[in-house]
């Protein structure tokens, strides 16, 4: 006898505390049952908020994670723990390799100021916050960088190098890449790691121009995530949350092509709104969680026996939210 996900899901909804929550690039039948949506840091915030004891978080793994460090006394569930790839690239080991090149370029450690987007696993973000750092999202990394500047340390920016590269740039800064030619940390302002999400490297420049010969006046949109070439050649660049305010925004007969995760794209308006790229831009841990797992773990919880539960030491936890209250202190 086969099972009616969605009706099940739905019960399990009604007779469970559990509060299910959903990333924008989530596939749309599992993005349609949650009861919270958004992007990471603000879903995170949002179950803080929640009264549920049980999240059910439908991401990637650091996603979890961030809700487990900012609300430790919640029940943490996720119907895939989904590895994402910008984040898999860094470890602590590797967030200390990056100090110590720094170390032996003549940067003496107190002279560091990491920042880590938010895209990073919890060891990391702790290791940022023991060391006075900070975490950043994509809407807010002109803020925090802005803030690390005034103490005249060097930045460390992990683990998105075209994140790091991108505000130096609308900033008038001077950054290098770590592995990408010569990284001369004393001639630099910001210092990134090189590390980059997969999906926002599928949109080129020539994706651009294909799109304003095609069709004369169209706005170009991506998010900050991608290659620097490609920023300085768009109309608007900005967070999945702005993205999504500024296509909105504008006139419903306006075209316009969007650089980001085809999921997100795909539920935009569905007039004059275009892919910019010549291959469907879908992450695929994003895309791993399915109805059926969904409910198997809303299950879980109704059988006594929860699946797939995320778990931060204390000390983690406890440096971890250092560098994220230090992030949600600036305005």
């Amino acid at each position: 006898m086969s099972i009616d996900y969605k009706a099940e899901i739905e019960r399990l909804k009604r007779e469970l505390d559990v509060t299910l929550v959903a990333h924008y690039y989530q596939r749309d039948e599992v993005f349609e049952m949650a009861d919270i949506t958004g992007d990471s840091l603000e879903l995170a915030r949002k179950c803080k908020a929640d009264d549920n004891p049980w999240v059910v978080f439908c991401g990637v793994g650091f996603m979890g994670q961030s809700v487990k460090v900012i609300a430790p006394e919640k029940r943490v569930l996720m119907p895939k723990i989904a590895c994402c790839a910008m984040a898999r690239m860094i470890d602590g080991s590797y967030f200390d390799d990056s100090v110590d090149y720094m170390v032996k370029h003549g940067i003496a450690k107190e002279d560091i100021l990491p920042i880590t987007y938010i895209n990073s696993d919890a060891t990391v973000k702790a290791k940022v916050g023991e060391m006075g750092g900070y975490v950043c999202t994509s809407s807010n990394a002109f803020k925090i960088i802005e803030k690390g500047l005034e103490t005249g340390k060097k930045i460390l920016f992990v683990p998105d190098r075209c994140l790091g590269q991108n505000f130096a740039i609308r900033m008038g800064l001077k950054s290098c890449v770590i592995g990408e030619g010569e990284c001369d940390p004393k001639e630099a302002d910001v210092i990134c790691f090189n590390g980059f999400c997969s999906v926002h490297q599928l949109f080129t420049v020539d994706d651009i121009e294909f799109y304003r010969n095609k069709y004369p006046g169209i706005k170009i949109a991506v998010h900050p995530e991608c290659d620097p070439k490609v920023v300085q050649a768009a109309d608007f660049v900005g967070s999945t949350s702005q993205l999504i305010k500024y296509v909105n925004e504008l006139d419903p007969e306006q075209k316009v092509a969007i650089g980001t995760e085809y999921n997100l794209v795909n539920r935009m308006r569905q007039k004059n709104t275009y892919v910019l790229s010549s291959t469907k831009p879908e992450c695929p841990t994003m895309n791993e969680t399915t109805l059926e797992d969904l409910y198997r773990t809303l299950k879980s919880i109704e059988d006594g026996n929860p699946i797939n539960e995320i778990h931060v030491d204390e000390h983690t936890v406890k440096y971890a939210n250092l560098a994220l209250e230090r992030m949600l202190a600036i305005k």
